[in-house]
């Protein structure tokens, strides 16, 4: 079986894309700190060697000898990148396998599948001798890099086709795998899809530090958050959900967080995998340094913000930027991505923010997890009640303009520095909603402008535009973008 592609689109210089997966083996090695110095010094020669190498392609063995006397390891692997890409393509995409092949130590066996590439190594051999490449004049310096490995290398042609049936294997394994109890899954379409990486609940309980208050990043309804750094070197974020310890709930938790975690786009936070064995069921995210918009929009009044941030420091374009991606993101989970996903809790401190100040809608899907009589509220719905539509607050309608009436709360939060729920202590003293709906009847758009803004950041017309016709998030989207607001 081969590996097949194809799209509307052009993916040819495609190189890493955030479906990118590594994939661990449930074996731990019996010579762990032996293994995993064979297994981590073959990586690092094969994502060095590989963009060198004619065809993008590698497969080698590693062997090294205990010091301690406690027994030989060897590890095999193998390496290769889409030949439509480029050199520094395939450079960078491998470092996103070798990155992620780090969780999967020390098992014995781990994978990584990216748009552009693919990297493998095991303690079983999966090729023979004669179908190896030499490296070690591809690797810095013209040497071997290890000092303490042999490299057995002849090289050969049809490699690149071994490594195709590898990855088709693969790909079929996952996607075929099947059984009765999933038949949840198979209406959410979810056997369909890859499934979520799972990690080990004293892996993350040492990244977090046993959850401490130190790594604490935020306390929430599903459960509070933790900063957690995985092999000390990739840092993550950990929610542990609090609302899902009956035998149901946990029955459908894998399930449901395979679907979420096929879930990929700019801006939506990503869901990296989840820890279902130990006392607790975790969820592991991106983790995103500049935490959440509400920060910036109200100034640093929680707790665990992780840095300080002054009230009103996003200027105009910044707030409309954040306004269209957010509708994006929006627009995906309830139109794009295959299954519909209501997410019924929008609000500002749900949309992260990352490096580039791009904006993350986070805990989507979790209102899925939650068993049918249990949510992160008292009452029957899932969400925050300023933010909540009445309909779906009184009559539990639910439908994506749940999402779309929470999402224009944030807009106005966004443009007016105002929380929703705080009663303003000027002349008029009113909430946010029933002062932005006088402002709008009586034609006084700018009042509703955040007075922290600089007036010459703006236009007034920008401000005023009539967006009668944004029903939905796309048509908001199309608005926005057609107004250059």
């Amino acid at each position: 079986m081969l590996w097949f592609r194809y799209e509307s689109a052009g993916f040819y210089d495609q190189t890493t894309l955030p479906g990118n997966v590594g994939l661990c083996g449930n074996i731990t090695a019996s010579q762990v700190t032996t293994f995993t110095a064979a297994a981590g010094s073959l990586l690092v020669d094969l994502r060095i060697a590989t963009p060198k190498i004619n065809g993008f392609f590698a497969a080698t063995k590693n062997e090294v000898v205990s010091s301690g006397g406690n027994g030989n390891a060897t590890v095999y692997g193998v390496a290769q990148c889409a030949e439509t890409i480029s050199k520094i393509g395939c450079q960078d995409c491998l470092n996103v396998a070798y990155n992620n092949l780090q969780s999967c130590l020390p098992d014995t066996d781990g994978r990584a599948v990216d748009a552009g590439c693919f990297m493998r190594y095991s303690s079983t051999s999966f090729f023979s001798d004669n179908q190896t490449t030499n490296i070690a004049h591809f690797l810095k310096g013209g040497g071997n890099s290890r000092n303490k490995g042999i490299i057995i290398g002849v090289a050969v042609g049809g490699g690149g086709l071994i490594l195709l049936l590898i990855v088709g294997i693969l790909l079929y394994f996952k996607l075929s795998r099947k059984s009765a109890a999933d038949h949840r899954a198979d209406i959410l379409g979810a056997t369909e899809l890859q499934g979520p990486v799972n990690y080990k609940y004293k892996d993350m309980k040492s990244a977090t530090k046993k959850f401490s208050q130190e790594n604490k990043l935020g306390e929430g309804g599903f459960g509070d958050i933790y900063k957690g750094t995985l092999n000390n070197v990739k840092i993550v974020a950990v929610k542990k959900l609090v609302a899902l310890q009956s035998d149901r709930a946990k029955a459908n938790f894998l399930n449901e967080v395979k679907l979420i975690s096929n879930v990929h786009h700019r801006n939506l936070i990503r869901l990296l995998g989840c820890c279902s064995k130990g006392p607790e069921l975790l969820l592991i995210y991106e983790y995103m340094a500049n935490s959440s918009l509400d920060r910036f929009l109200f100034g640093n009044f929680r707790p665990f913000s992780p840095a300080r941030s002054k009230k009103g420091s996003l200027n105009w374009k910044q707030r409309t930027d954040r306004i269209i991606g957010t509708a994006r993101g929006l627009a995906y989970l309830h139109e794009e991505f295959h299954v519909c996903i209501i997410h019924r809790d929008i609000k500002t401190s749900n949309i992260l923010l990352d490096d580039s100040f791009e904006p993350r809608i986070s805990d989507f899907g979790l209102a899925r997890l939650l068993p049918d009589d249990q949510t992160h509220l008292s009452t029957r719905f899932a969400g925050t009640l300023r933010y909540t539509a009445p309909e779906y607050a009184i009559h539990g309608q639910l439908s994506e303009k749940v999402d779309t009436y929470s999402y224009g709360v944030v807009v106005l939060e966004i443009i007016s520095g105002q929380k929703s729920s705080e009663l303003k202590s000027d002349a008029m003293g009113e909430f946010l909603l029933e002062k932005a709906w006088k402002l709008y009847e009586n034609g006084s758009h700018l009042e509703l402008v955040d007075a922290t803004l600089d007036p010459n950041d703006h236009k007034p017309e920008d401000v005023k535009k009539n967006h009668t016709d944004c029903s939905d998030v796309h048509s908001i989207i199309s608005c926005s973008e057609a107004n250059n607001v």
